[in-house]
C-alpha cells in the first residue's frame, strides 16, 4: 500500500503497486498520470511537456521522464528485462513512493518551521 500523500490518494496507483493490470502507459491519461508526472517534478525536477500536465496525459515527455528515472535508478525486472521501460508498474510505483515519503517529511517541516532558531531580544 502507497503512503506518500501525493501517491497515496490514488486507487488507481494503489492498485498499479499489486496488478499488472493496473501499469501506467502512454496514453493513459487523468488524476493517476498527474500525480505521476508531480512526483518525477519532484524527485528529479523531470521537464515534462506543460500541453501533457495541462491535459494530465501521458505522453512522449512523460514517459521520457519515467524512462530516465527508472534507468537511473536501474528499475528492471530482470525476469524479462534487460533495459528499463517507460511502463510505471510495480517496481517503479513504489520506487515513486519510497521517495516521495523523506521529501514530503522534509516539505512539511520546512513549512512548519522545524528550522527555525528561537528569536532573541526584542522585535522593535
Amino acid at each position: 500500500m502507497l503512503k506518500s500523500k501525493l501517491l497515496s490518494p490514488s486507487e488507481r496507483l494503489n492498485n498499479c503497486e499489486t496488478q499488472d493490470s493496473a501499469h501506467v502507459t502512454v496514453g493513459n491519461a487523468g488524476d493517476h498520470v498527474k500525480r505521476i508526472q508531480q512526483a518525477l517534478i519532484r524527485i528529479d525536477n523531470a521537464s515534462i511537456a506543460e500541453a501533457e500536465l495541462t491535459s494530465t496525459t501521458y505522453g512522449k515527455s512523460t514517459a521520457a521522464a519515467v524512462l530516465d528515472y527508472k534507468t537511473r535508478r536501474n528499475i528492471i525486472n530482470t525476469s524479462y528485462q534487460k533495459t528499463a521501460d517507460n511502463i510505471v508498474g510495480k517496481m517503479t510505483i513504489k520506487s515513486l513512493d519510497d521517495e516521495m515519503l523523506p521529501l514530503e517529511q522534509r516539505m512539511s517541516d520546512d513549512f512548519l518551521g522545524a528550522g527555525l532558531r528561537p528569536l532573541r531580544g526584542r522585535l522593535t
